[in-house]
């Protein structure tokens, strides 16, 4: 576990997002730069004032500083999967804290819908050589394993997809507030059910949206965060674990057993738990996740996720209101990244009719082979 002293040590100052959506002509690297100068202006700092770099699906850190002029004394750049946004702004916290630099540009560019992006089919080859037994059986895909994880849980549990549908349905209501969303055209549960099968059980609508985009997070000490432009944001508590063995094939427990370490984790970092929370950002790259993550968590029983959804509880001014951004199944799939700036968002109390009302605590959470979780404090 994170030392308790971490605990509300470090802050989130600014925040950064481009336009989502199909943005040719942009690299990478452009979209991280055009997120990034949005975030030192919402904090009111500028390029030089950055200290600390930590590049995520850009290349290569060395020609970013190259492209900005940025000339960090601490620097790194983590690997492309969404399962990484958590991870990434960890490391830059512990960064902070241990005093190895002060302000830290977390900085995402993705243009993989302009690049033709695939995860799954004959031609790919997600994940290189983890799950390479499985190709063919048809398992090339996240959606592949996410289908047939869902699969199982309707069999032990006896959750239907009819109770699945309120989380496509429900996020798609969140997106319809939020000018930056993708899809905004809210559906009905009648919708959702006469979408084509991407992966049986899963329709189109249980899948997160391939686009271009950047986001940045700016992150500090808690000291210099007092006198930046924005209400800070703290950092209260972050932990994360793995489940590698299984990742290759659908784990026998949804990732419960790991979940269950982080939970517990961030309870005795903060003193936060599932009661105390305004909200939370989940992970959602395939709707079934957002059911395995509430149970791992500890925000219903095992098996009892698919009745919590169809009973309203994530939908803005419930009693967990999720993804008020829309998520990765409606705003767009930024990996993690726009989660997170959300839930930053929310607690600054920035945002609009989505505002969920007197926010104070949010929790980001990631159910993946590398999972995470993060408490943001006002």
């Amino acid at each position: 576990m994170p030392d308790k002293e971490i605990s509300g040590k470090v802050a989130a100052v600014g925040v950064g997002t481009t336009q989502f959506g199909k943005l040719p002509g942009w690299s990478a690297e452009d979209l991280g730069i055009w997120a990034l100068d949005n975030a030192l202006a919402d904090c009111g700092l500028a390029r030089g004032d950055i200290d600390g770099l930590i590049v995520n699906r850009i290349p290569d850190y060395q020609r970013f500083c190259q492209m900005t002029g940025l000339d960090p004394r601490f620097v790194n750049v983590t690997p492309g999967q969404g399962r990484m946004s958590g991870a990434t702004i960890q490391i830059a916290a512990m960064a902070i804290a241990s005093g190895m630099c002060e302000t830290i540009a977390l900085v995402y560019g993705n243009n993989g819908r302009t690049g033709g992006v695939k995860y799954g089919g004959a031609t790919d080859r997600y994940g290189a050589t983890a799950g390479g037994e499985w190709f063919p059986y048809g398992m090339t895909s996240p959606g592949a394993v996410h289908a047939l994880m869902f699969d199982r849980h309707r069999h032990e549990y006896g959750t239907s997809q009819e109770q699945l549908a309120h989380v496509a349905v429900t996020f798609r209501e969140h997106a319809a507030l939020n000018p930056d969303a993708v899809m905004r055209e809210r559906i009905s549960e009648a919708d959702y059910h006469a979408s084509r099968y991407i992966c049986e059980p899963l329709h189109l609508f249980d899948y997160c949206l391939i686009n271009d985009g950047g986001v940045a997070i700016i992150l500090t000490s808690a000291e210099r965060a007092r006198d930046l432009a924005k209400p800070p944001v703290h950092i209260s508590a972050f932990s994360q674990a793995t489940a590698l063995p299984d990742s290759a094939f659908p784990p026998d427990d949804f990732w419960r057993e790991p979940m269950g370490l982080i939970a517990r984790d961030i309870r005795e970092m903060s003193g936060i738990g599932p009661s105390d929370l305004s909200g939370t950002m989940i992970y959602d790259n395939f709707s079934p996740t957002v059911l395995f993550t509430l149970e791992g968590f500890g925000f219903c029983d095992v098996g009892e996720s698919g009745a919590y959804v169809a009973d309203g509880n994530l939908a803005r001014g419930a009693a967990l209101p999720t993804n008020t951004s829309g998520g990765h199944m409606s705003e767009s799939y930024m990996q993690g990244w726009a989660l997170n700036v959300e839930a930053i968002r929310q607690l600054r109390h920035e945002c609009g009719e989505r505002q969920i009302a007197g926010a104070e605590t949010i929790q980001y959470m990631c159910a993946a082979p590398l999972l995470s979780a993060i408490i943001y404090s006002r």
